[in-house]
């Protein structure tokens, strides 16, 4: 017999009532890339340079979000300059790149914005992300995160990084915070 899951194991999920006050209070969400904005494999050229795949619907859907008001950051560990360039093709102007300690550097952001803690989601993968999904508003996470990941989340995708789980997020902040009402280019 199958036991079933405590929420403790899979991530708290939030009633819809719930996700949707919290949805309409955040004014940036901050996005993890390897293994939320890309499916966490890196490609290596002869060349030694790193690629990522970045999926086209997740940009339509970050596009969308930004046509909302709400900014929009990428914070990675990483540093290879595939992360800007994706930025800059989508208009993303907050990029954190080669970052250790995630919480800190989005809190600065916040400041530079005039913004708390409280009006941020994140949406992170793995044990570098755990502390500033603890400090959010709305913590969000894919079904293959690091457990640790998945237990501080407020809600788990049910796609996986790098498949559309950012397009999903981004479809509820567009139905939810921006009651739905967003013009954009579908130029993901």
């Amino acid at each position: 017999m199958a036991r079933a899951r405590s929420k403790r194991q899979t991530g708290q999920i939030l009633a819809p009532t719930v996700l949707a006050r919290r949805l309409k209070r955040i004014r940036l969400l901050s996005l993890d890339v390897d293994g939320v904005l890309t499916d966490g494999g890196l490609y290596y050229g002869d060349d030694g340079n790193v690629l990522r795949k970045f999926n086209v619907h997740d940009g339509v859907g970050i596009k969308r979000v930004l046509a909302c008001g709400i900014e929009v950051a990428f914070v990675s560990a990483g540093t290879t300059r595939s992360i800007q360039h994706r930025a800059r093709t989508l208009g993303v102007r907050h990029v954190l790149t080669g970052v250790t300690d995630k919480r800190a550097e989005v809190g600065n952001l916040c400041r530079k914005l005039g913004l708390s803690l409280g009006d941020v989601a994140h949406m992170g993968d793995d044990l570098n992300d755990v502390p500033l999904l603890r400090a959010v508003g709305l913590a969000l996470t894919v079904p293959a995160a690091a457990p640790e990941a998945r237990r501080a989340a407020h809600h788990v995708t049910r796609r996986h990084g790098g498949e559309g789980a950012v397009r999903e997020i981004c479809d509820l902040f567009v139905a939810f915070a921006a009651g739905g009402n967003t013009r954009g280019s579908n130029d993901g």
